[in-house]
């Protein structure tokens, strides 16, 4: 008998939802040629925006017929889960650094962002107008339409981290903490932006505390000696900061990465170091955590998630198409459950398939198997 002939579970209505999704997918052939064509000059902005609705569009009719109940548009119109929308604030330009970010084993391609003015939101933003196209696709239906962003805090190490970002701060602000006040303030009116346009469902995505949590790594982070905790009280700060006095019906949730490019990661280490700040304090309503491997630890800290908050178990790594054994992964829910209620969990693959456009390797086929296999699973644990 399953748990859910034995037990009754609360019917989710809103994200999270028992069987779930990250949010990014791989890019179409037709996609990617057509950004190939674009960057090469052989099309313009308008054609490709043609090709790009037209492969959302398609996306949408896949995620509704895999019984997905969040939609996305699979980040179809972005090259970088986070740049992008970085670059789509006043006072942030796009930068070419002399090195990409390094992950294990590979090192991508060289992009950055940096000051160049006060930034703020101005009133226009290509994720708003994204999300735009999006709602309309579902209007009429049963569908949600999520949006998902960087986090703040995020955008702000993207900002002070790397060569000659202070001089580019000192020019514009007199400390990093006025920054840190605007990046949240500027987060904070693109996210009323979005509720305007009818958004409901929006995902903070967030590398920050997946690199913090990592013993070797998140010194790198640190400013001026800053010991571990006053790091985390900062960018606690900031994320919460955009989230004050927002709409009671927009529901806010948090996906914590260690890294996601081309199949490859690029921080470890289990959540116990970050614990008693992002999970135990974060105003958000759900985290989507990584447990796919041996680098996201066990499972103790999700005693600190507040007994009111949800938890997304990306238990299925999207890094690769081979199949979990089913059996593996029921018995791992039921482990987490020791330490948050069963009632309080949800389950998705870790990360996204495509967190840049040249997206993790698999196949578009394996990627829609790994969504099945989560909605089975789910079905079979919450009656979803």
């Amino acid at each position: 008998m399953t748990q859910a002939q034995t037990l009754t579970f609360t019917n989710r209505t809103t994200s999270p939802f028992r069987y779930d999704i990250v949010g990014s997918f791989l890019r179409p052939a037709e996609l990617k040629a057509a950004r190939e064509k674009f960057a090469n000059h052989e099309i313009d902005h308008d054609e490709l925006k043609n090709v790009e609705d037209k492969c959302i569009k398609e996306l949408v009719e896949k995620e509704a017929q895999a019984g997905l109940h969040a939609v996305t548009d699979g980040e179809f119109r972005r090259s970088w889960w986070h740049l992008d929308t970085f670059w789509g604030f006043e006072g942030i330009a796009h930068t070419n650094p002399e090195h990409g970010y390094f992950f294990h084993g590979e090192e991508t391609r060289a992009d950055s962002a940096a000051v160049t003015g006060k930034v703020r939101f101005n009133g226009t933003h290509p994720d708003l107008e994204a999300f735009k196209y999006l709602k309309r696709l579902t209007d009429g239906t049963d569908l949600i339409p999520r949006q998902s962003i960087p986090a703040p805090a995020q955008c702000y190490e993207e900002l002070v981290l790397g060569e000659g970002k202070n001089e580019a701060i000192a020019e514009f602000y007199s400390s990093k903490a006025e920054l840190a006040k605007d990046v949240s303030q500027a987060y904070h009116d693109l996210i009323l932006a979005l509720y305007d346009a009818g958004c409901r469902d929006l995902k903070l995505d967030d590398c920050t505390w997946g690199s913090i949590a990592d013993d070797e790594f998140w010194h790198v982070f640190a400013e001026d000696g800053q010991s571990r905790e006053l790091l985390q009280e900062q960018l606690l700060k900031i994320n919460n900061d955009a989230l004050v006095n927002l709409p009671a019906d927009l529901v806010v949730t948090t996906h914590v990465c260690r890294g996601n490019y081309h199949s490859t990661w690029a921080t470890k280490g289990g959540y116990g170091p970050v614990a008693d700040y992002v999970l135990a304090k974060e105003n958000v309503a759900a985290f989507y955590l990584e447990y796919d491997s041996e680098r996201a630890g066990g499972f103790e800290p999700l005693a600190k998630v507040p007994a009111d908050k949800y938890v997304v178990l990306g238990l299925l790594t999207s890094k690769s198409g081979e199949l979990e054994d089913r059996q593996v992964i029921l018995d791992r829910i039921q482990e987490a459950a020791q330490y948050h209620d069963l009632d309080k969990l949800c389950l998705s693959t870790q990360c996204g398939f495509s967190s840049t456009e040249e997206g993790n390797i698999l196949t578009e086929e394996q990627q829609w198997a790994k969504i099945a296999l989560v909605k089975g699973i789910a079905e079979e644990v919450w009656g979803a």
